[in-house]
């Protein structure tokens, strides 16, 4: 075994590694030609074939303006150095989730496993076994990112790692909520895994490098571009057991991560908005048309990714009043009782629908527990009726 930026490896995927890294440099990433060719006859075939102009699928036309002095254990040497490892199919550090990506269709131009992934960080790509994703608008709310961070550090809580893109807006609201819920997180980005994107998130950025991970399907150096975002979006997706997008408008990049995750089968949930925000229109849409669940809560969340019948989350009711402590007779009648004007048992009884002797009874029992009180030869509510604030009452006088 060799060490590779600080992690065992086998050596029998040190020559395929050094193919992939060359057949990367070559290629754009989450090209489905490209991994559906090395796939089929590995990356030594086709980095060949790349290197001698044939056309395996049109590749060699569009690899033809990269071929240069590429030298793939230089550019592996220079990874090293700046902190980067190159995790490959065989790897033992290998997310074997993403190998779903070799039988998933692909979207558009985009799809296939990736070739491999530069991984920048101290926490290990075989560490995500239980991650999820929180993805959304750039452009949030406040409603959207206040709502993030309280299910990445429920999340985080529970043991959970957040996996996002590191953007503004809900990506960075959800590694903010994993931070500060004692949690792990993991930025993957559109960009080569040594550079800065956005540049307003370094620190954000460089604290995921140091504590958690970074990671990119782009060779070191590349630079982001809106392919590589879409690209980049099944990876989030493959890498977890499930999704929540928090806010996404009608076309967000984030309703792309929530169709990889249905093609992949993974868990995809939403969180609504108010029905006046664009900003959650695309949320309503998803949770409208495909089979996305509903999550307002951390609870809920967890609940959907745990195995069945795991966990269970208890429904949402408000507090018990003093009249819901009543039996279905007691409140028959204390509804049938006036505020103001005291009425007799038999008109009270009338209104109740229940027999006077009955009636009689209840008011009695009533009477001891403060909700009404006698007046003259009537009844009628008391002055200091317990009531829940807001309970309805009838004037059985009118």
């Amino acid at each position: 075994m060799s060490a590779v930026s600080g992690r065992r490896v086998d050596p029998a995927v040190d020559e395929d590694r050094l193919h992939r890294v060359a057949v990367a440099h070559l290629t754009e990433p989450g090209d489905p030609r490209v991994s559906g060719l090395v796939d089929d006859l590995g990356a030594a075939v086709v980095h060949d074939g790349l290197l001698r102009g044939l056309d395996l699928e049109g590749l060699g036309i569009d690899a033809a303006a990269r071929i240069g002095a590429l030298e793939p254990e230089r550019a592996l040497e220079q990874a090293h150095r700046a902190g980067l490892r190159f995790v490959v199919p065989g790897d033992s550090e290998w997310p074997v989730r993403l190998d779903d990506l070799v039988r998933a269709a692909p979207v558009g131009r985009h799809g296939g496993r990736p070739l491999g992934l530069w991984v920048r960080g101290p926490l290990g790509l075989d560490e995500l076994d239980a991650s999820v994703a929180l993805v959304g608008a750039r452009a949030a709310t406040t409603y959207g990112t206040d709502t993030t961070a309280r299910l990445a550090v429920g999340a985080a809580d529970a043991g959970w790692t957040v996996v996002s893109g590191a953007a503004f807006g809900i990506d960075q609201a959800a590694h903010r909520g994993a931070i500060a819920g004692g949690g792990r997180t993991v930025g993957v980005l559109a960009c080569g895994a040594d550079r800065v994107y956005p540049q307003a998130h370094a620190r954000l950025i460089d604290h995921l490098a140091e504590e958690h991970c970074i990671v990119s399907e782009t060779v070191p150096g590349g630079a982001p571009t809106r392919i590589r975002f879409l690209s980049r979006n099944r990876l989030i997706a493959a890498l977890t057991q499930g999704t929540v997008v928090v806010e996404a408008a009608v076309r967000s990049g984030a309703l792309n991560t929530a169709n990889w995750a249905g093609r992949l089968h993974r868990h995809l949930m939403g969180v609504p908005g108010p029905v006046t925000s664009a900003q959650s229109a695309g949320v309503h849409q998803m949770l409208r048309e495909d089979a996305a669940l509903v999550v307002t809560r951390s609870e809920e969340l967890l609940e959907t990714l745990a195995p069945a019948g795991e966990r269970t989350t208890a429904r949402i009711r408000g507090a018990d009043g003093p009249r819901d402590r009543l039996t279905h007779r007691q409140r028959q009648v204390l509804e049938a009782v006036p505020l103001r004007r005291p009425a007799d048992d038999f008109s009270i009884a009338g209104t109740a629908g229940l027999a006077p002797l009955e009636v009689r009874g209840t008011l009695l029992v009533l009477a001891e527990q403060g909700y009404v009180q006698r007046e003259g030869v009537g009844w009628r509510l008391a002055d200091a009726d317990p009531r829940a604030p807001g309970q309805p009452f009838l004037d059985s006088t009118g």
